[in-house]
């Protein structure tokens, strides 16, 4: 009779509870056996109380919502409230280093997203409305799978995403320890219970998002915290809860306990009051069959599109708009669906390099091979006067230029296409081989030479001045002959000789811009003998542009490589700037000859720097190269 009529208590507190906290603006739920949620999809509550946005089935995709939209603002027209949130998740994938594709909490002005689809979409948008400003909908994303359309950071990183996929602020998953003053590493599809915090403060407009172990005291430091003004986002009305989706690897996202409160902080979750996770099969590797989930996704993709809503779907995501102006150039067009066919659905296999301007991906058309570079660019050059450098600089044609075959446009979206190089670039062999494998010196020296003659040829031998303004190793491409040829115009401008360049924003890579062009925004034929007089040094000395020094436990300082070069040329020991992987194997002469060119090319004075015809005489020894003296404590060219 005692353990009965303690049960009865039991149930009641806990019915007493769930009645008090169940409002229409703050709930807690310690489990979800008896919770006020509205399911769809594949999502659904297992007898102990675990909400399961995904099973066992793969392309599936769950919501979870609370039935009821709450009212984010107190008079319409009237300014968003304040809210905060809290819950446990943990996502089980059956490989231990596969998953997929991961959970999102989620504000939506309708309960579910019907017209939603699996995979890196995770259940919220569709290929044709990502990114659409009318879909007036919120997240926060917990993905374990790098998209690179959405220019994901890794595989394991929390994201703030508006109305689509590609994250307004995102972060690696981790946590600040008090312990250690630094962030720590969490892995999302470990398959253990992680709390999650996120709170809105509208009178600050900050939203700040906090990630931990479970039944660890809450970070005092955020993962997150990003200015944001959610008041075109959210309407008067919106529904909250959890989106969750799968690709070909099965993987079950589970969440153990919600709370939510409007104006005001969640309550706080009990870890011991959670339903426990079910018991752990063991895991297997999952990297050999990425091949094997590649195909079948492509297989799905194809089943799709084959359908009434997978041609429409396809048809909106192939859509181009072709303008008038552009007829002029229609042999240099290449279209959205070529490119994405033969990249492979722009496939991370096939991705070779990504970088501030855009991402790098290999393609097979016609067999023969290609790459082709989606940009990322804020320009305030119109597309019209854009596309027309471009098709301009298709016309270049030069043994030490990587030839640019031409573009694509689609929504405000800029693909080049260049030939393809086999060897890659130069940076890598640079500076990410061992000592065994590192480029001899011959090659280098041929490499130098190579360059400096497609510079001539953009600054004097063309129709009109070529001024590159991206020069730096990872801009070389090696052939199939290890010839270096220069490679991405993405950033190059034109201009009659004789003519004056244009005033642009300043563009380029820290460590290769002169020190001019942040104050004048001006790029000129001297700016480009600046970055390859940099470029010169990190051939000749096996270092880049600024490289930190001292023991990663302490705050290392940073040395900058052209001052480096300058100290040993000013002790006379300017062979010491020499690449040690190279052993002494290098002549002496050529070696000593590329370090002083280096210096002269890269001097802060433009006025000091020669022109890259100079730079092809000293090469080729038809001239001798300045000599150098010391002046006032300062280096300089005399």
């Amino acid at each position: 009779m005692r353990a009965l009529f303690h049960l009865i208590v039991l149930l009641a507190v806990v019915f007493v509870e769930a009645s008090a906290s169940d409002g229409i603006d703050d709930f807690t739920y310690h489990g979800f056996g008896s919770a006020n949620v509205s399911l769809d999809g594949v999502a659904e509550i297992s007898p102990n109380g675990l909400l399961k946005l995904t099973n066992s089935s793969t392309q599936g995709k769950g919501h979870a919502f609370y039935p009821r939209p709450l009212r984010f603002r107190a008079a319409s027209g009237g300014g968003v409230s304040s809210f905060s949130t809290t819950f446990v998740f943990a996502i089980v994938s059956e490989f231990s280093d596969l998953s997929g594709h991961g959970l999102a909490f989620t504000l939506s002005p309708s309960r579910g997203r019907p017209w939603s689809l699996t995979q890196q979409y995770l259940g919220l948008f569709n290929i044709s409305d990502n990114g659409d400003a009318s879909n007036h909908v919120f997240a926060v994303e917990l993905d374990t799978v790098q998209s690179a359309e959405f220019d994901d950071i890794n595989d394991n990183h929390v994201g703030i995403d508006v109305n689509g996929l590609r994250s307004s602020s995102s972060a690696p998953a981790s946590f600040f320890s008090e312990e250690t003053g630094r962030y720590a590493n969490l892995t999302l599809m470990s398959g253990d219970p992680m709390q999650v915090w996120i709170e809105y403060d509208d009178a600050e407009k900050l939203l700040n998002v906090t990630l931990s172990s479970t039944g660890a005291p809450k970070p005092r430091r955020p993962l997150l915290s990003s200015a944001f003004d959610l008041s075109s986002v959210v309407f008067d009305s919106m529904y909250v809860g959890f989106s969750a989706a799968t690709g070909q690897v099965i993987t079950n996202h589970y969440v153990l306990g919600w709370s939510f409160k409007m104006n005001g902080e969640a309550r706080p979750l009990d870890p011991t009051r959670l339903p426990p996770l079910p018991a752990r099969a063991p895991r297997r590797r999952g990297k050999l069959l990425v091949a094997m989930v590649s195909l079948v996704c492509a297989l799905f993709l194809a089943t799709v599109a084959s359908g009434t809503v997978g041609c429409y779907l396809r048809g909106k995501m192939f859509e181009e708009i072709l303008e008038d102006w552009e007829a002029t150039y229609a042999s240099h067009r290449f279209s959205y669906r070529e490119l994405y066919m033969a990249t492979k659905c722009f496939s991370d296999k096939r991705l070779l390099g990504a970088g501030g301007f855009g991402r790098v991906y290999r393609g097979s058309r016609n067999s023969t091979e290609i790459a082709v570079k989606k940009v990322s660019r804020e320009s305030e050059q119109g597309m019209k006067e854009f596309v027309a450098e471009i098709v301009s600089i298709g016309q270049l044609r030069h043994r030490n230029l990587v030839s640019l075959l031409g573009y694509c446009r689609r929504k405000g979206e800029l693909l080049l296409v260049y030939e393809f190089m086999p060897n890659g670039s130069l940076d890598k062999l640079l500076f990410d081989q061992p000592p065994k494998s590192a480029l001899g010196w011959s090659q280098r020296f041929r490499i130098i030479k190579g360059i400096a003659l497609a510079l001539h040829y953009l600054h004097e031998g063309w129709e009109q001045v070529v001024i590159h303004r991206d020069v730096k190793a990872s801009n070389i491409l090696l052939d199939g002959e290890m010839n270096g040829r220069l490679g991405d115009f993405g950033l190059a401008r034109l201009h009659d000789h004789g003519g004056d360049p244009r005033t642009t924003r300043v563009v380029g890579t820290l460590g290769y811009l002169a020190p001019e062009v942040p104050m004048t925004g001006k790029a000129t034929t001297s700016t480009d003998v600046f970055a390859f007089g940099v470029l010169v040094l990190e051939i000749a000395c096996g270092r880049r542009t600024v490289e930190a020094q001292g023991p990663p436990e302490q705050q290392a300082s940073e040395v900058v490589l052209v001052d480096w070069v300058w100290q040993c040329c000013g002790r006379g020991a300017i062979l010491e700037a020499s690449d040690p992987k190279l052993g002494g194997n290098y002549v002496v002469e050529e070696m000593e000859l590329a370090l002083r060119l280096g210096l002269i090319c890269s001097h802060p004075e433009p006025a000091t720097r020669p022109s890259m015809r100079q730079v092809i005489r000293y090469l080729e020894e038809d001239a001798p190269l300045p000599e150098m003296s010391k002046d006032g404590g300062a280096i300089t060219a005399s």
